[in-house]
């Protein structure tokens, strides 16, 4: 009977190791914060979540910013979004004060594929190029060659960070309706405005050494004037010179009232927009599409 009741008891706690064990891995915790690829709808072989982790290891250590890839099979009553938002979140994955980073989702639940920017990562991962992402690997994921998902989602990524942030890129938060342009200057600026000073600045230079050189010579004319006048017998500081019939014109020059046209500055495109999101201190990016 103790025999019997200590085979129980050692069958009860290797089922319970078992069942850490797997929550361990599904809700994102990190043993030794190198996992990336949790595969917990076993979409892949072992060697293709070798070789993706391996990938996304070269990336993080590129981009400094995090890549997350998950396969789920049950989103647990959630939307594909609300999902990878909690992955995110819940794993603390991101670097920096705003958890940058980028997490793609294949949900078998819902049938959808969704992709999140966060942090910094809108910047890179405009509207428009996380769309042509999910243009990629639509076709693959409908095929059930889920492996090439992941490669085309890693391509992808890299392609755009490679690409740097498109020009009048700005962030739109969809809640708060809030702006955020950014603003970078770029090498052909900052030379151009190097040039620009420099010329300026000479423009300058010459102007003041040409004012010295007209004084030097006003006053070797003046002193000419006076030896010729002395000469003369002229005594200088009696001399007068009057203008005769004198008339003085002034011109009263019309100012001009209008502001000058309208306008302003753009704030981008389509393809420059990265539309936002916040949740628990976190600016996520991305949407999804059904497959």
């Amino acid at each position: 009977m103790m025999r019997m009741k200590r085979r129980i008891l050692s069958l009860l706690a290797v089922c319970l190791l078992m069942i850490l064990t797997t929550a361990f891995y599904a809700y994102g915790a990190k043993a030794d914060g190198d996992t990336r690829v949790f595969d917990m709808a076993e979409l892949f072989t072992q060697l293709e979540a070798d070789d993706l982790e391996q990938r996304i290891a070269a990336l993080r250590k590129k981009m400094n910013m995090d890549v997350v890839l998950v396969t789920t099979d049950d989103a647990e009553g959630q939307s594909a979004e609300g999902y990878i938002e909690d992955f995110y979140i819940d794993g603390n994955f991101g670097t920096g004060k705003d958890y940058n980073g980028v997490i793609f989702l294949i949900d078998m639940d819902n049938r959808e594929l969704n992709i999140a920017p966060v942090g910094k990562m809108n910047r890179f991962l405009t509207d428009d190029r996380w769309n042509k992402i999910l243009d990629d690997v639509y076709n693959s994921a409908g095929d059930g060659d889920f492996y090439s998902c992941g490669l085309k989602y890693l391509k992808g990524v890299e392609k755009y960070f490679d690409a740097g942030i498109p020009g009048g890129q700005y962030n739109y938060d969809r809640d708060t309706g809030q702006i955020s342009v950014y603003r970078s200057i770029r090498g052909y600026e900052a030379g151009l405005a190097f040039i620009v000073a420099f010329v300026t600045a000479l423009i300058a230079c010459l102007n003041v050494i040409r004012s010295y050189g007209m004084k030097r010579e006003r006053n070797l004319a003046g002193n000419f004037k006076l030896a010729y006048r002395a000469d003369c017998g002229y005594r200088y500081r009696d001399s007068r010179d009057d203008l005769i019939n004198k008339t003085v014109t002034h011109i009263r020059r019309p100012r001009n009232n209008s502001s000058g046209g309208g306008g302003g500055r753009s704030s981008g495109g389509s393809s420059s927009r990265s539309t936002t999101r916040s949740s628990s201190g976190r600016s996520f990016g991305g949407g999804g599409r059904k497959f």
